[in-house]
This record gives C-alpha cells, structure tokens and sequence, in this order.
C-alpha cells in the first residue's frame, strides 16, 4: 500500500525553518535580505545541473523527477499477515497439493510474490527459483541505485559549486581593495555560494539519497522474506515450522502486539499489497 511519507517534508521544512529563524533573530527583515544574492543562486544551481549533465545520460536525468517523488511516498506491507499468508498457503498445499494454490495466487496483489508462486507451481527447482528471485532483487538493487545516485552526486557538487563562487567572489573583492568600505559586504557576498550549496547538499541532496537507500535495504529485507516463504510453502513444510522461520525476520514489538488473541488483523493472509 503507497503512503505519503509526511517525515521528509516536513524534515526539509524544520531545516527551512531553523536556518530562517538563525537569520531573522540576527538581523530581521534586513539580515534577511543580506542573504539573498541572485548571482551566487545562479553559481550553485546552474553549476551543479552541469555537472550533472556531463555525469549521466540524459535518459537517466530524465528519471529524476520520478526519483523524487519516491522520497515522498513509502509502500507499507504488514510483516506479520506476510507471515500468515504463507503459513496459511502452506497449510493448503500440504492437505492437498501445491497445485491446489493456483486459485488463490491469481488473487494475490504483489508481483513478487505472484511470480514466485508460479515458478513453484509450474515445479522449479527450489534452489532455481531462488536464483531467479535474487537475480530479480539484484537488478531492483541496480534500478535504485542509478537513481539514487543522482542525489548523491549533486550532494558533492552543490558544496564545491559553492566554494567555486565563493574563489569568483574573493578574486573581484581583491581587484577592489582600493574601497576599503567595500570589502566587508563584498566578503559576505563571497561566502553565500559556501552556504547556498552546502545548504542545499546537506538538507536536500544528501538526506534525499539517504532515504531512498533505506527505502531500497526495507525493500530487500522484505523480498527476501517472501523467498523463503515460497521455498518453504513448496518444500511442504510444516506451517508451524515455517512460522517459527519466518517470525525471525519480525521485530520483537510486531510479533508480541500480532500475538495478543485481541487482535485480528494479524490473520488477514491475502491483504499484501506490492513493495
């Protein structure tokens, strides 16, 4: 199930918040002012799109809008009726054969999972569908991290786009030494770049790649979860056994809140969404 993730904006808003209260506590409505300088905007923006530009292919700079969007949503798969799914399926197919499952795999809605089941039923190897499965995962991996990748080439740039306007500015400040006047605010302009582009790196660029590589190993953990479940439903292994096995994965706080006998949502099997 796709869901808004709400701690990414409003992370990058606090950060917002915080460096514009910094200044407005300083110097109000005019030390902001001071801050804004057009120039060194262009410098920082327009530097590190062309570094990105001579990094990667167009096709993948294309991907970056799409990329963005997925820091700001999260897919949400409740771990434990994963586990009942397929403690539930393995009960079947041993009363009455793997073969009796395909009904119910049309009705499941992640592909992942879909797939799996239908090598085991078609009667792959074990050992052959969990290649397929992990060649399958390796090439998610890859996906997500030519994506990434983006962000985490412009956290490097924007903080040396920065240091190169900053170079810009010193040098027309020291062709300027005979206003002696000038040299402060002149300095001041200098170091905005510095501050615009490690700003941008460290509450934008940076966190952003952060996050969509821990939205990737959640994703991994998950699908690797199901392989052992669909190796374990077509071995024909115990339900119980099969349980124990797979509650490993599970956080202690999950399994002792899905055990309560008050709580029901634990034993709804065929409500897994896609990762």
């Amino acid at each position: 199930m796709r869901k808004r993730d709400i701690l990414t904006p409003i992370g990058i808003t606090v950060g917002f918040i915080m460096i514009m209260l910094a200044i407005l506590s300083s110097g109000g409505s005019e030390g902001l002012a001071s801050f804004l300088d057009i120039p060194s905007i262009f410098i920082v923006i327009g530097g590190v799109i062309g570094s990105m530009m001579i990094t990667f292919k167009l096709e993948q700079i294309k991907l970056a809008g799409n990329i963005f969007k997925q820091a700001f949503h999260k897919h949400e798969q409740e771990l434990y009726g994963l586990v009942r799914l397929f403690i539930q399926l393995s009960d079947r197919a041993r009363r009455e054969g793997i073969l009796s499952l395909e009904s119910e795999i049309t009705e499941i809605e992640d592909k992942f999972i879909r797939k799996g089941f239908l090598l085991a039923v078609d009667g792959v190897e074990p050992e052959v569908i969990k290649d397929i499965m992990e060649a399958e995962i390796t090439a998610m991996e890859d996906r997500h991290y030519k994506g990434r990748v983006l962000f985490e080439k412009a956290g490097e740039y924007a903080p040396a786009w920065g240091m190169i306007g900053t170079l810009i500015g010193l040098v027309l400040m020291l062709n300027d030494l005979d206003d002696a006047s000038a040299l402060g605010p002149s300095m001041a302009v200098a170091l905005l770049t510095t501050l615009y582009g490690t700003v941008l790196a460290n509450l934008f660029f940076l966190p952003m790649s952060s996050k969509l590589e821990a939205k990737t190993e959640e994703e991994v953990f998950i699908k690797q979860i199901i392989i052992e479940g669909i190796i374990g439903v077509q071995s024909g292994q115990n339900p119980r056994i099969l349980e124990e096995k797979l509650s490993a994965f599970l956080p202690k706080r999950t399994l002792v809140k899905q055990k309560d006998p008050k709580d029901d949502s634990a034993f709804v099997g065929n409500g897994i969404n896609e990762a």
